[in-house]
């Protein structure tokens, strides 16, 4: 089974206006709800693969509902905790000639909320996969993240991490299987600019001397980079296309990573089929299906160093 993490979903307005003008009346060309939050991202691409995944985290007031009844419509398997207070975040995604996003803040998720949080992780598996995506709640100082790695940490749990600054640097003395930063994060961590394919391989070897199993960056329409456990490097190239929404690409390139190891326990492969899921879903307007991924993948090649 693959349990995704969502601590601070949102339900994402996505808005197009072709001249936006700041400080005016604009009018909207076309308009769209969709659930969002990393760890949803994730938990949708690898329903479209067609895999078994739970979606867990939080959920408050009508945004929450709604986020829960867009995803289970699609037929995936929802498991939020319900807060008691607030709602979910709204978040404002407006492409223009550049893409702005506008992020709300989030509920209260109380000291209570956690707890029944860390019973449902409890009851993971040896051998399953458990994905953790995204921010965490403005309302706790505690990296929720490392609490919930360091209760697994008897167990045998495929562990996967797609976050920012501490929350993934935390996490690494656990040894997680697979984490995700891209090239603008990764020079977050270790407060520098990376500018250089020699920097990025001597980032991302720093982050897998801390603790992490297989590194994986991803580099925009620059494609991706990994270094696997057997420090063997990959550079591969994104096929070329037309930007619809970036929102979600490194979303589904986690999912398309994952989703190509469970299925040929194959490296290249999911590394193949990432830069693909990443690529098919930055030229659609959404997600992408599992159709345009397998098509994407025919223009994808994975080159080892």
């Amino acid at each position: 089974m693959i349990y995704t993490v969502t601590l601070n979903p949102s339900l994402d307005y996505n808005i197009s206006i072709e001249n936006f003008k700041p400080g005016q009346i604009n009018i909207v060309d076309n308009s769209y709800l969709l659930p969002g939050g990393k760890g949803i991202n994730v938990a949708k691409m690898l329903n479209h693969f067609e895999h078994p995944v739970k979606a867990l985290g939080f959920l408050a007031g009508f945004t929450g509902r709604e986020i829960a009844r867009k995803l289970e419509s699609e037929g995936l398997t929802c498991d939020f905790i319900e807060l008691e207070n607030g709602i979910s975040r709204i978040n404002i995604k407006l492409k223009s000639e550049v893409e702005t996003e506008i992020n709300g803040l989030g509920p209260q998720v109380t000291e209570a909320d956690i707890a029944k949080l860390m019973a449902k992780t409890e009851q993971i598996k040896d051998g399953d996969f458990l994905i953790l995506s995204g921010s965490i709640p403005t309302s706790t100082n505690v990296n929720l993240y490392e609490a919930i790695i360091r209760q697994l940490g008897h167990k045998k749990v495929n562990v996967v991490i797609d976050a920012r600054r501490d929350l993934l640097k935390d996490c690494l003395t656990y040894h997680p299987f697979l984490i995700k930063p891209n090239i603008h994060e990764l020079g977050e961590i270790f407060n520098v600019k990376i500018r250089s394919d020699a920097e990025l391989e001597h980032y991302a070897a720093e982050l897998k001397a801390l603790g992490a199993i297989n590194v994986l960056v991803s580099l925009s329409k620059d494609g991706a980079f990994f270094l696997d456990a057997d420090g063997q490097h990959y550079h591969v190239k994104a096929p070329q296309g037309i930007l619809v929404n970036s929102v979600g690409a490194g979303d589904a390139m986690v999912a398309g990573f994952i989703s190509g190891y469970l299925t040929r326990h194959d490296k290249q492969y999911a590394l193949q089929k990432a830069v693909a899921a990443g690529s098919a879903s930055a030229f659609s307007k959404g997600l992408a299906t599992k159709n345009q991924v397998e098509e994407m993948m025919r223009m994808v090649e994975v080159n080892a160093q």
